[in-house]
């Protein structure tokens, strides 16, 4: 299965997940709600924050359009926020659009003989524009012109087509599919790191005010620790804590509601669902930790491969609980000590032959 792409059943098996990074239909309509309006409102991401201030302010200085930025990273990080504070920044209209929107250099040529002076261009996903249209962004990001071809074979004629300028927002989960010729033409490129706990417990703080919910300081804590560092499913999961909290409570969220909700969601202390812990379960009980082959994995939790190497294993190896070798998947010692089973004694098979403890 190609990076780029995903499947109908991983789809599907997005969809069920409360812990997925990406954005279903119910948060792109509360996120327009909850998202920062400005600089100074967006928590985390210090360092971009503090260079991207500088490169919008030193533009505004000179009266001229902000250098293009691409942002990579993680999905739910807050690329497509940023992109509309900057336009805001700038006092500039946004246009949004995604790389697997545009497949012909005829549908960005469309896109940008439109923009006005200033305008900013959010491209989402940019890595899987088609490859017609990245060479025609080349030189629209740089002389801010294009070559419109006008007919076929032979007689076909390129006419210039002069652009008002624009600054280029791109955003990429996976910055290295992009050629290096493309990733040169931005003037500044952040990278989207993942949230702490702290910054997260600010985020969740500010979503509850917005959201009119009750909440105390250990409750916020409480969503944090399970938000897997990505302020998207923590906005998600304080949603969901909050209906449970209605419902069941008082309405006001302190830890044990925030932890009695999410044990009824299956996101347990660490962030993981019930997927992962499947993942983790069948490597640890049936397979003595592994190591064990992908194929194998998935047959025994019932899943299909891309499921388990795309939705399941990403956050299992960030928090050190698995690891890929070329023998196949290894649990880590800290899976044992998170699902608390014992692992099989000194000399027997799997993990102890790998970490001796």
């Amino acid at each position: 299965m190609n990076w780029d792409e995903t499947g109908p059943d991983t789809d599907e098996r997005l969809d069920e997940r409360l812990v997925h990074a990406d954005a279903d239909g119910e948060d792109t309509a509360v996120e327009a709600a909850l998202r920062p309006k400005d600089l100074d409102e967006f928590v985390g991401q210090e360092k971009v924050r503090e260079q991207l201030d500088l490169v919008l302010k030193a533009a505004l200085a000179r009266g001229a359009t902000a250098d293009h930025v691409l942002l990579s990273g993680a999905p739910g990080l807050g690329k497509t926020t940023l992109s509309m504070i900057i336009a805001a920044e700038m006092g500039a209209p946004i246009r949004i659009t995604s790389g697997p929107a545009i497949q012909h250099a005829g549908d960005l040529a469309a896109i940008l003989s439109s923009l006005q002076e200033g305008e900013v261009l959010f491209l989402d996903e940019i890595h899987r524009m088609s490859r017609p249209a990245e060479e025609m962004l080349y030189m629209a990001m740089e002389d801010f012109r294009v070559d419109v071809i006008v007919g076929k074979g032979p007689g076909a004629t390129a006419i210039p087509l002069e652009l008002p300028p624009f600054t280029l927002v791109g955003a990429t989960t996976r910055a290295g599919l992009l050629p290096p010729p493309l990733r040169d033409r931005f003037g500044f490129t952040g990278h989207m790191e993942f949230y702490a706990p702290t910054e997260l417990e600010r985020v969740i703080h500010r979503s509850a005010r917005l959201l009119d919910v009750e909440i105390d300081a250990d409750g916020a804590a409480e969503i944090a620790g399970r938000s897997r560092g990505t302020p998207r499913i923590a906005n998600r999961l304080l949603r969901r804590v909050r209906d449970y909290a209605q419902v069941k409570a008082d309405g006001r969220i302190d830890r044990p509601v925030a932890a009695t909700a999410l044990g009824v969601y299956e996101v347990d202390a660490r962030g993981l669902d019930r997927l992962d812990r499947a993942v983790l379960g069948a490597l640890l009980k049936l397979f003595g930790g592994g190591p064990v082959g992908l194929s194998t994995l998935a047959v025994a939790v019932g899943e299909e491969r891309e499921t388990v190497e795309e939705v399941a294993e990403p956050f299992l190896v960030r928090e050190g609980l698995l690891a890929r070798t070329p023998r196949g998947r290894v649990a880590t010692p800290a899976a044992w000590a998170h699902l608390g089973i014992v692992p099989p004694q000194q000399g027997g098979k799997g993990q102890q032959g790998l970490f001796g403890a």
